[in-house]
């Protein structure tokens, strides 16, 4: 493989989240503002020299990134539109700091937005896939969590996971949401509670599913100097990897492209997975989660279960995973379910993680996972982030 650029001397810096609510009638683009003027009052950074902008999200459609700059009054010298959901946190990340190192913007901000009106989730669904929806609609089959449903019960069928085994993710995290101020749920679950919980498409039930949400999250890219010049607490790059439909031939997803790379990303921090001290999964439905922690090395292929069985996943658990709630428990706010993972990371080696600070937190992963059709997931990537030396 030939050897890539690394990511020294490239800061990650300022989390931000926009508060979730449940629905709005506000736009993408006033969570989007709302989101950029956070980062200028938390950074002291005037919106004028923000010279760079990435930005993720679904219900911004018809406008697009550089819609925003006239709406928004900024004049970036560089700009991306990342639609890749889930994924697009880490792959804003991975356009940001090359971004950077180029000398092609000096600070740029990553951003991941969207509202939910009553209607926008169905209209967001209606036109996610042209694939998906042709391919699943005339049978009566349509969204995601039918294609969960397929994709959770080949895995159990597969490697005999129980809904026991997803259970103890579910209730997990919202362990750890009960830590964050900006989760939408605030009460304790059970693993009782989660095994009574009304079915949705066998065999997912309502505590498999995510809560849809308008919200943000965002974070500034820049080189670590700037960083330390502005007195900025931030975290480093220690590697980062990307991967675009893979395992195609698979007839339905039992693994995802974390499994190709994840040797390069490991090679790139000059870690091995068991040194990381907290992992952050995109965790739209368990099984993804399950589903990361195989393709990611902590365990082997169809081990996910007893992996989970033998791990506590609370933030000061054996196995610290989605310190915040994740999706789960804190909400789905559009595509900035992808930013999710990356700033609660942030916070957690910036020391703002609060009750749910993960003990001596010095390296931490993130992973992405966006745009679902049919019966897998197209993108994958991942980010291994470490305190500054």
């Amino acid at each position: 493989m030939k050897r890539r650029q690394s990511y020294e001397g490239v800061a990650v810096a300022v989390p931000i989240t926009v508060p979730y609510v449940r629905y709005s009638t506000r736009t993408a683009h006033w969570f989007i503002g709302q989101a950029l003027e956070a980062l200028v009052q938390a950074s002291g950074v005037p919106k004028e020299q923000i010279d760079g902008l990435c930005l993720s999200s679904f219900s911004l459609a018809p406008d697009t990134a550089v819609g925003v700059t006239q709406h928004l009054g900024l004049s970036p010298r560089w700009l991306d539109h990342v639609p890749t959901g889930g994924a697009s946190g880490v792959m804003c990340l991975r356009r940001a700091a090359r971004a950077v190192q180029a000398g092609d913007a000096e600070i740029v901000a990553c951003v991941g937005a969207d509202t939910n009106h009553v209607d926008s989730f169905r209209q967001t669904l209606g036109s996610f896939s042209n694939f998906a929806r042709d391919a699943s609609y005339p049978y009566g089959s349509g969204g995601p969590n039918s294609i969960f449903a397929m994709i959770t019960a080949n895995y159990m069928r597969t490697f005999g996971a129980k809904r026991e085994d997803f259970g103890r993710i579910a209730v997990e995290q919202r362990t750890n949401a009960l830590g964050n101020p900006h989760a939408m749920f605030k009460k304790p679950l059970t693993l009782d509670e989660y095994m009574a919980a009304r079915p949705i498409s066998d065999p997912i039930h309502l505590f498999d599913c995510v809560m849809p949400c308008a919200g943000a999250e965002a974070f500034l890219v820049m080189r670590e100097e700037r960083a330390r010049d502005l007195g900025l607490a931030h975290a480093v790059i220690r590697g980062a990897i990307e991967r675009h439909n893979a395992f195609a031939d698979d007839p339905v997803m039992v693994q995802g492209g974390w499994r190709m790379d994840r040797d390069d990303l490991y090679a790139q921090a000059g870690v091995q997975p068991a040194e990381l001290d907290f992992v952050q999964t995109y965790d739209d439905y368990p099984v993804i989660v399950m589903m990361q922690f195989e393709d990611l090395g902590f365990c082997e292929k169809g081990e996910g279960a007893d992996f989970v069985r033998a791990n506590t996943m609370t933030f000061d658990g054996s196995f610290p995973n989605n310190t915040s709630g994740g999706q789960l428990s804190a909400g789905q706010a559009g595509a900035a379910g992808g930013f999710l993972g990356m700033v609660e990371a942030i916070r957690q080696l910036t020391d703002t993680a609060g009750p749910r600070t993960v003990p001596d937190a010095q390296l931490g992963l993130v992973a992405g996972f966006g745009m679902v059709t049919y019966d897998r997931c197209l993108c994958t990537g991942a980010v291994i982030l470490g305190r500054p030396a």
